[in-house]
């Protein structure tokens, strides 16, 4: 998909340092293809509520699941407005001062609504997410029965702005304080995965499926630095 940009408003627009702001759907899809856990939030009946949750996207669409009772679902359900927000922290950014102390991070706020999806529509939202999660796993496991998938809400959520913010680099102090006798520089952040860990009920002696082997893999994926 070619890359786009979202037009700035009063509602995506990053004022807080702007030169770290992005609107360029490159980087915005980026960032959501890093991950897989957001934090999405609305307001019902005058109280904020946020929560969080896995995703899984495509396109222009993410989609989110959870219980068919899910207060949270029901509402956004009605198409009210959402923020969704996704962050991936790379490092740690240590000044020599603690008010210039940092963090070098990657992260994408999301404006839009959502819709309750169903039939094949529902099966392909739950398959997204999925495989946003570990690629692979879907056909290797078993699929959703109709008791499954009535206990569970699809929502697709239609994405009609977002901004991405991005820091980089090392410490910016003040001048003055180069001078200190003060170690100040960057530390980087790794999540992985270990050894995985078989299900002490398995009836069976089965080696690991390919989904697992990649994820254990450090060759694999490397650009997935930060989950």
């Amino acid at each position: 998909m070619a890359d786009r940009i979202f037009p700035k408003s009063a509602q995506n627009t990053v004022t807080r340092l702007p030169k770290r702001g992005h609107y360029d759907t490159d980087t915005i899809f980026g960032i959501l293809d890093n991950h897989f856990l957001c934090h999405v939030s609305t307001v019902h009946d005058g109280q904020p509520y946020v929560i969080p949750t896995a995703y899984g996207r495509d396109g222009d669409t993410l989609y989110l699941h959870g219980s068919s009772k899910s207060r949270m679902l029901e509402w956004l359900a009605d198409g009210r407005p959402l923020c969704l927000v996704v962050t991936l922290l790379d490092s740690l950014v240590l000044a020599r001062s603690v008010f210039h102390s940092s963090m070098n991070y990657r992260s994408v706020v999301i404006y839009g609504h959502a819709r309750r999806v169903e039939g094949d529509e529902k099966m392909h939202g739950l398959l997204r997410i999925t495989e946003q999660i570990i690629a692979g796993r879907w056909a290797e496991a078993r699929s959703p029965n109709d008791l499954e998938l009535k206990a569970t809400a699809v929502l697709a959520v239609t994405i009609d702005t977002a901004s991405a913010k991005v820091r980089t680099g090392p410490p910016a102090d003040d001048p003055e304080d180069y001078a200190l006798p003060i170690w100040a520089g960057v530390l980087p952040v790794r999540q992985g995965y270990d050894e995985p860990v078989p299900d002490p009920a398995m009836t069976q002696s089965l080696p690991l499926p390919q989904s697992v082997v990649q994820q254990t893999n450090p060759d694999t994926h490397a650009d997935r630095i930060s989950l």
